[in-house]
């Protein structure tokens, strides 16, 4: 057994259990794939073919408005389903969001007609994606919780602490990142600068005091 299965096996264990006519199938009709950092790997409004089985690097999944803004909804690391595809292979439809290569990217892409069979003939295998499912569902629900009800300031300063102490993207990365312009980020992260609790360099932000940041920034109690 080569390396890619005995990973995909390992981050996928569900798949090591197959029945020995599903687990043919499956051997024969992966397509293993390797993409570049900043692949297009799907794109809204287009069909989805297949469901994507991360093995190493991640996938960056946003949504695009009309007037050109995106929000970053979530990140597919080894060993976690898509939401969107996952919904686009239950329901027929096509993608519903887009999604990039964060960093190189290997993968086996499973066909729609292999994934069906699986979720209807393999409880093990349901039983994960739907686990898988309802994790990165509550994940999006938190995120529509904080862009409706809490301000950009306070988002920001949370986004921030949690990823230090260094940041390698630019303002408008992270403005992308949390559904917002370069323009508006760019001011925060400067009056963050002046009370000393972010450095500020040219494509990185360097979080000094993430304490101090949350503490300024924390929505009040009660």
């Amino acid at each position: 057994m080569d390396k890619d299965h005995l990973r995909l096996y390992r981050l996928f264990p569900a798949l090591a259990g197959l029945p020995q006519e599903l687990a043919a199938e499956l051997a024969s009709r992966l397509q293993w794939v390797s993409v570049p950092a900043g692949a297009l790997m799907f794109d809204a409004g287009t069909p989805c073919a297949g469901l994507p089985l991360v093995l190493e690097g991640s996938i960056r999944v946003s949504k695009r408005s009309d007037s050109g803004r995106e929000i970053g909804l979530y990140r597919v690391i080894p060993g976690e389903i898509c939401l969107i595809s996952l919904s686009c292979l239950l329901g027929g439809d096509d993608y519903a969001a887009t999604g990039i290569a964060a960093e190189p990217v290997r993968l086996a892409a499973l066909p729609r007609a292999l994934f069906l069979r699986l979720v209807e003939g393999h409880a093990p295998f349901r039983e994960t994606v739907f686990h898988l499912y309802a994790e990165r569902l509550a994940g999006l629900m938190q995120l529509v919780e904080e862009v409706a009800f809490r301000h950009l300031d306070e988002r920001l300063a949370a986004w921030l602490a949690e990823r230090a102490p260094h940041i390698h993207l630019s303002h408008q990365a992270i403005a992308q990142e949390l559904g917002s312009v370069r323009e508006i980020v760019s001011r925060l992260l400067k009056q963050f600068e002046e009370h000393g609790w972010v450095r500020l360099h040219r494509g990185h932000v360097e979080v000094l005091d993430p304490v101090g940041l949350l503490a300024a920034y924390a929505p009040p109690a009660g």
